[in-house]
């Protein structure tokens, strides 16, 4: 540990408000390194160099100042101790009678700041290197050798089920990132994406109560109002879905959620199991293929009954009746479409192949 500008100048702004007199740090050579009096910085200090020198109190009455050609100001110092190693000192300038009651809560509140400034780095480095596990656990880089290990040592517990959940701030500033991951990790782990997305960790168990209850929103602070955020959910992790399966399936979730439902602020992998599946083939020679005999369904803004006819008809699970229903016309009106759609595309829908193209459509073109 080595006291530095930063800490040193903490110490003179907060034990200056305690006291009326000018406070001193000086480093472990006996340097200012930070003053009340910013004339006296970067100065090499007698009296810290003989507390360093000594380990003791060092008091410079009047008579020492002359002794010392008046290179020192009267006061005292005192040396900042840290684990039993000597850090640098603190000088209060002033008569040594009437600074001296302040000269132990000085010094006392000197090494509580550096106490808590090492606590905090501690804690910034656990903060670290526990979401980079994460973030190699979420993308499955860990060995496996390895794994038992480094999550044994961040004390994260293998054998809880597990669910990934992407929260994706809109408007997203540092400060509001910063305030949304502050308040996830007392409850979760966690680990951030970018400046707009953090993935969340959460016991598989209780991701299915706050589903069941509607309580997704518990998730962000709550003073953060639903059209902040988006949330997907992903796979729930078991013994056959690894944490880095669930990861994947709640990008993709998130992926078809922002560009076919961009209204909604909560989106569930198990309700849009298939077309989260083929995202990412939607942009593939495959995806192309398959939609070659629709294209000229899909092509022209002439066919937008047509194409809001198949896509209900997929809705309503082929029932024709239901269909006709929904689409508020006679089922036979119904009949004379699908049999337009079979006569634009070349595809049948008594063919089960052709059927599952038509169904691949549907979901496929909402994707593009």
């Amino acid at each position: 540990m080595k006291l530095n500008k930063t800490i040193a100048q903490n110490i003179v702004q907060r034990t200056m408000k305690i006291i009326d007199s000018s406070v001193n740090v000086m480093d472990e050579r006996g340097t200012i390194i930070a003053s009340g009096d910013p004339s006296r910085l970067n100065q090499k200090h007698i009296g810290a160099m003989i507390s360093i020198r000594e380990n003791r109190t060092v008091i410079i009455d009047e008579e020492l100042v002359r002794k010392w050609n008046h290179e020192v100001k009267m006061g005292i110092n005192l040396p900042i101790v840290y684990l039993g190693e000597i850090l640098g000192v603190v000088g209060i300038s002033g008569e040594p009678e009437q600074v001296k009651p302040y000269a132990e809560l000085v010094k006392m509140t000197a090494e509580l700041i550096i106490e808590q400034h090492v606590l905090l780095e501690k804690e910034r480095w656990e903060r670290r290197y526990r979401e980079e596990f994460i973030l190699q656990l979420l993308e499955n880089k860990i060995p496996s050798d390895a794994l038992i290990n480094q999550a044994k040592f961040f004390q994260f517990d293998l054998q809880i089920p597990t669910t990934v959940a992407i929260i994706k701030l809109q408007d997203s500033t540092i400060n509001k990132l910063q305030s949304v991951v502050t308040y996830l990790e007392t409850k979760y782990n966690c680990a951030v994406l970018s400046l707009s997305e953090i993935a969340v960790l959460i016991p598989s168990t209780q991701c299915l109560v706050l589903l069941q209850n509607k309580q997704t929103n518990k998730l962000l602070p709550p003073d953060m109002s639903y059209h902040e955020y988006k949330i997907a959910i992903g796979t729930h992790f078991t013994f056959d879905i690894t944490i880095a399966q669930s990861f994947q399936t709640a990008l993709s979730t998130l992926n078809f959620g922002l560009k076919s439902y961009p209204k909604r602020s909560l989106y569930i992998f198990e309700q849009h199991r298939l077309p989260v599946l083929l995202d990412n083939l939607s942009a593939t020679w495959q995806a192309e293929t398959l939609l070659k005999p629709l294209q000229a369904l899909y092509d022209s803004n002439e066919n937008l009954v047509l194409q809001k006819t198949l896509q209900q008809y997929f809705l309503s699970n082929c029932d024709l009746a239901l269909t006709s229903k929904n689409l508020f016309i006679h089922i036979n009106t119904l009949r004379y479409r699908l049999t337009k759609i079979e006569r634009i595309t070349g595809l049948y829908f008594n063919k089960i192949d052709d059927k599952f193209i038509f169904y691949l459509s549907t979901i496929l073109n909402k994707l593009l």
